[in-house]
């Protein structure tokens, strides 16, 4: 018998019961049923008559037939139409009472005429439900959809990562006795905080209180924080141009404008004209730019603290990758510098580990630590203690010193292999910039060719090429050329796919200049 299980009111008399044509329309709709699917047949059952009723084609007061007549002209068992039934009830499709039985419910909201109503967003664009900030994100998308290979900037060789004993770690707080792991935590794991401290004043010349480090999840988190605590929408934040593209994106999503700032050899210069914008925020990567590799000169950094400090402007720093460096003195970050305690150091563990471990930190002057440990607690409800735990004696033991030693190695080998094959294949077309630090060259051309024409045409050929002009905000300054990534691939296929990424560049190369070259094969 089926059981109703809550009734709507006052039932339409029996005229309202479902005519043939509505019943052929019915069978027609879910008799091809898939029994092979995951789905449960009742599910379908269900879906069908839920669609049905919303599109208005079973009208509201319409009775439905019997379970055990529908079960017999679908050719199911009675329980799988009954407990579709029962779901409709539930959810307040359909209603009834014992001995009458089941009727399309009245959904419409207060007021709204049976003879108004329509399906529900039948020809609405799906674009409507996007905000102006959504849509500008989605404009302004940059991210690719390959992360491995050939040449994907950015992107470490995960392969090499010591996996057995990150999961001996991880595995070590995953147990009962450390369940508190498992809660929410505010600004990061203690351990880590002083672990990271004493990581920092060893390899970065960076004296901080542990209390001074916040933990979020990835950089993009950490410079979200940043914009959404330290400036309002509408202010401006200075930018280095090319520069990063996802930090320009959150910038935008959280309603800043971004100021481009030309970038040379002494890294990100900026004007009177520039500090004339009264910008908030300031983002740059002094240590190793991104994308060009410059490292920003002593009278530069001394010149932007002193700018910032007389505009009232925070500086936030992104360290991204210096501890893959080639050389043995690593330059000392803006943070140590500043008497002003203007800047707050961003550093991450995607270039050394893993991108999806999806953990970086923030390094803040003392004044802010509460405010922004406010900011994290009830933007992001920060967790992942354990793995925090994990990293912790990872770094504490010496593993991750041991990994960045032995990636450095390899990475080198690897940079001086594209080096060699792109300097013979295309040297007279292509400039190499940076290579001090990091695991990505930027080559740029010396002759006009259209970055991305070429970009596109190596996709399509299996190797990723990040065109510069993606990292330009102001495209009537910016070169053209090509951000390459090596550390993903092994030294043995770099040369076959810098000779593939030479012939597309080749076949771009201006009327009058293209060569058969004997290199290319």
């Amino acid at each position: 018998m089926f059981v109703v299980i809550r009734p709507f009111g006052e039932m339409p008399d029996a005229g309202a019961d479902m005519n043939g044509a509505l019943v052929g329309d019915l069978i027609q709709e879910i008799s091809e049923l898939h029994r092979g699917r995951d789905v449960p047949l009742n599910r379908q059952v269900y879906g069908v008559l839920r669609q049905l009723i919303l599109e208005n084609r079973i009208p509201i007061g319409t009775k439905l037939p019997a379970t055990r007549d529908l079960a017999r002209l679908l050719g199911v068992g009675r329980n799988t139409v009954l407990r579709a039934y029962e779901q409709l009830v539930t959810e307040g499709y359909v209603g009834g009472h014992v001995g009458s039985g089941t009727f399309v419910a009245d959904t419409l909201p207060d007021g709204s005429p049976e003879g108004a109503w329509r399906p529900l967003a039948a020809d609405v664009p799906a674009r409507w439900m996007l905000s102006a900030r959504g849509a500008e994100i989605a404009r302004h998308r940059d991210s690719g959809p390959i992360q491995s290979g050939a040449f994907v900037p950015g992107i470490p060789d995960v392969e090499l990562f010591p996996h057995d004993v990150w999961r001996r770690l991880v595995a070590k707080y995953l147990h009962r006795r450390h369940a508190a792991l498992l809660q929410y935590a505010v600004g990061g794991h203690p351990r880590l905080k002083t672990t990271l401290a004493d990581y920092l004043r060893a390899t970065r010349y960076i004296d901080c209180d542990p209390g001074q480090i916040l933990i979020l999840n990835g950089s993009h988190e950490a410079l979200d924080l940043c914009a959404r605590m330290l400036a309002d929408p509408g202010d401006g934040v200075l930018m280095e141009d090319p520069g990063y593209w996802g930090a320009r994106n959150v910038f935008r999503a959280a309603g800043l404008t971004a100021h481009p700032v030309p970038v040379d050899e002494n890294g990100m210069a900026p004007r009177e004209a520039d500090w004339a914008r009264s910008p908030r925020l300031v983002f740059l990567s002094p240590s190793c730019q991104y994308p060009t590799g410059a490292v920003l000169s002593l009278a530069r950094r001394r010149a932007i603290l002193e700018d910032a400090a007389r505009r009232g402007a925070c500086i936030i720093e992104d360290d991204y990758d210096n501890e893959l460096r080639y050389h043995k003195h690593p330059v000392a970050p803006l943070f140590g510098l500043s008497n002003a305690n203007r800047v707050i150091y961003l550093g991450t563990f995607t270039k050394v580990m893993f991108p999806g471990l999806r953990l970086a930190y923030l390094v803040v002057p003392p004044d802010l630590v509460d405010t922004l440990a406010a900011g994290v607690a009830e933007l992001y409800r920060e967790g992942r203690l354990a793995e925090q735990a994990a990293l912790a004696d990872f770094i504490a033991e010496g593993y991750l010193g041991s990994h960045i030693r032995r990636m450095r190695v390899v990475y080198a080998e690897r940079q001086a292999a594209l080096r060699s094959a792109l300097g013979g294949l295309l040297g007279d077309r292509m400039s190499v910039s940076g290579g001090h630090a990091g695991i990505h060259l930027l080559y740029v051309f010396d002759e006009p060719i259209d970055d991305a024409a070429v970009a596109a045409d190596a996709l399509a050929e299996g190797i990723v090429a990040r065109p510069l002009s993606r990292y330009q905000m102001d495209q009537a300054r910016g070169g053209r050329g090509l951000l390459l990534g090596y550390a993903g691939v092994p030294v043995e296929g770099i040369r076959p796919a810098a000779e593939t990424l030479a012939r597309v560049v080749e076949r771009h190369a201006p009327t009058g200049a293209r060569r058969a070259s004997r290199q290319l094969g």
